[in-house]
C-alpha cells in the first residue's frame, strides 16, 4: 500500500521501429526521465519492444517472443530498483514451445517481479490478427500488489469490456492500467476516425466512473506500414490519457507525437467519489446471473412464444 494518498503516475507513448534495441532504449530512457520527475508508477505501451507484428499471420514472428523472467524483465528490474519506480511493461511471452501470451509484467520499485497479467480478450480483425499469436490469458482478473497499491492491469482489447474492469475493481484494484496498441485505417474518413477515438476514450472513462477508480491508458503512436503492403498499415492514434474516478481527464497526450504524460492521482479521492456515487453498494448481484450467458437465445425465444 502507498504511504500517502498522492501518487504520481506516467504513461509513455512512442513510435516503434524494426530496431528492438532502440525501441527498448526509448522505454528505459522514458522510465528514468519519469523517475527524475518524481513519478512513482509508469505504464508502457502494448508490445513496446517491437513493431506491432500482428498486422499479418507469419510464423517467423514467434521468434520475437521471450520468456518471463527473461532478458527484458531482468533489465527492467535493474531500472526499477535503481530508480525506485514501479513499471508496467508489455511483452510477447513465450510460455512454452507453441504456447504464447500477450502479457503485462509489473516490476516493483525494489526490482522484484510483483506479478503478471495475460491478456484475456484476444481480437481477430483485419490488421489485428492476435488470435494467431496469443493464447487467451488464464490468470483471471486479479490485481497485482505493489509498493504503490493494488494495480488492475488489463491490455488493449480488454478495455472494451466492462466486465474486466468491474472484476478487477471487485478484487480490490485501486487503479486500472491499459497498455494499448490501437489506431486508424488511413482509408477511413476523418469522421469515422473521430468516432472511433471518441468511443475508445469514452468507454474507458466509463470504466472509471462506473467503478469509481482512476484509469491510466498508454497507447502507441506513429504509422506502421503493413509488412507486405506499404500502402496500408495502422496509424496508431496515441492520445494516451490519465483520468480520475469520475472520468475527469487529468492529462492527455497528442495523437501523433512521442510523449510522456504525468498526473498526480489522489487515492483518497476514490473513497470520496464512492460515497457520493455508491454504485458498488447498489449493484443487484441477485439479478445478474444471466451475464454468464453468451446470449439469451432461450429467454428471448420463450418471450416470443408467449
Amino acid at each position: 500500500m502507498p504511504t500517502h494518498s498522492q501518487l504520481k503516475v506516467s504513461a509513455l507513448q512512442y513510435i516503434c521501429s524494426g530496431d528492438r534495441l532502440a525501441n527498448f532504449q526509448k522505454a528505459i530512457d522514458g522510465i528514468v526521465s519519469a523517475a527524475e520527475q518524481g513519478v512513482q508508477l509508469v505504464c508502457l505501451q502494448e508490445l513496446h519492444n517491437s513493431l506491432y507484428f500482428c498486422q499479418e499471420e507469419n510464423t517467423d514472428n514467434f521468434d520475437l517472443a521471450e520468456t518471463i523472467p527473461g532478458e527484458t524483465t531482468e533489465q527492467l528490474q535493474v531500472v526499477a530498483r535503481n530508480n525506485q519506480i514501479v513499471i508496467v511493461a508489455s511483452l510477447f511471452e513465450r510460455r512454452a514451445s507453441g504456447l504464447y501470451h500477450n502479457t503485462a509484467v509489473v516490476i516493483d520499485s525494489d526490482g522484484k517481479i510483483a506479478g503478471r497479467y495475460r491478456k484475456m480478450h484476444i481480437p481477430d480483425d483485419p490488421g489485428y490478427y492476435e488470435k494467431f499469436y496469443f493464447t487467451p490469458g488464464d490468470l483471471g482478473f486479479k490485481p497485482i500488489n505493489t509498493s504503490v497499491g493494488k494495480l488492475g492491469v488489463l491490455i488493449c482489447w480488454d478495455q472494451w469490456f466492462p466486465e474486466a474492469a468491474r472484476l478487477m475493481t471487485l478484487a480490490g484494484a485501486e487503479i486500472l492500467l491499459y497498455p494499448t496498441a490501437i489506431g486508424w485505417d488511413r482509408r477511413d474518413s476523418q469522421e469515422e476516425q473521430l468516432r472511433q477515438l471518441n468511443a475508445w476514450q469514452t468507454v474507458q472513462r466509463g470504466h472509471a466512473i462506473a467503478n469509481g477508480i482512476p484509469v491510466v491508458t498508454c497507447n502507441r503512436t506513429g504509422f506502421e506500414p503493413h509488412p507486405t503492403d506499404t500502402s496500408n498499415g495502422i496509424e496508431f492514434w496515441g492520445s494516451s490519457f490519465i483520468c480520475g474516478p469520475q472520468g475527469e481527464i487529468l492529462v492527455q497526450a497528442s495523437q501523433d507525437k512521442p510523449e510522456m504524460i504525468s498526473a498526480t492521482i489522489d487515492l483518497e479521492d476514490v473513497d470520496r467519489v464512492r460515497r457520493i456515487w455508491p454504485f458498488l453498494r447498489d449493484r443487484r448481484i441477485d439479478s445478474y446471473n444471466n451475464l454468464e450467458q453468451r446470449y439469451l437465445d432461450e429467454l428471448l425465444s420463450n418471450k416470443e412464444d408467449n
